[in-house]
């Protein structure tokens, strides 16, 4: 929120998250900028239907201009058995011409075995996580928009700047790509 708002302070921000500590967080820290309006709704994305009816939601975001749709680190939390896909679909279909779509994504292409383990490892302690390759990503998260330039690449080489040396792809482990709707 304090970004969007150091940009443009007259920014609406909405944030949706299901975990109960964040909950107590986002309350506490809740601010806006006296131009902008910012909101925090309890919700889950495998439930998009109770996001965009959230009345909070209809409050902060005026829905007849473009609006960004930010999912970073979330949906390798989502098992495919919850459709991630159809309900990105669905909040984006809600989304005005002119939205954007930015999304990130956990990747063990560049460390397979280690992902392997990895995903044992959350799956064991309860937490869902699904690890996808690049084209998998690409499909869930981007399918039927217009990629912005690079498209879908490891994060670190999403528009870098300097001509310094950046990590290596098995140090990163991360898609990213933003897109924008028609």
């Amino acid at each position: 929120m304090d970004v969007a708002q150091a940009v443009a302070p007259s920014a609406r921000v909405v944030y949706a998250d299901n975990d109960p500590l964040v909950l107590a967080h986002a309350r506490a820290l809740l601010t806006s900028s006296p131009e902008g309006r910012t909101a925090y709704i309890h919700a889950d994305l495998r439930d998009p239907a109770a996001i965009l009816a959230a009345p909070a939601v209809r409050e902060v975001l005026d829905f007849s201009q473009p609006i960004a749709l930010i999912t970073v680190a979330v949906l390798h939390f989502i098992h495919d058995e919850f459709k991630p896909a159809a309900a990105l679909a669905t909040l984006i279909d809600a989304l005005p011409s002119g939205s954007y779509l930015a999304a990130s994504h956990v990747t063990g292409e560049h460390l397979p075995a280690e992902g392997a383990a990895t995903t044992r490892t959350y799956r064991s302690s309860g937490v869902p996580l699904q690890l996808r390759d690049s084209d998998e990503f690409a499909r869930l998260a981007f399918d039927g928009l217009e990629l912005v330039p690079p498209g879908v690449v490891l994060v670190s080489e999403w528009r870098p700047t300097g001509s310094g040396p950046r990590p290596a792809p098995d140090e990163v482990n991360v898609y990213g790509g933003v897109a924008r709707k028609r």
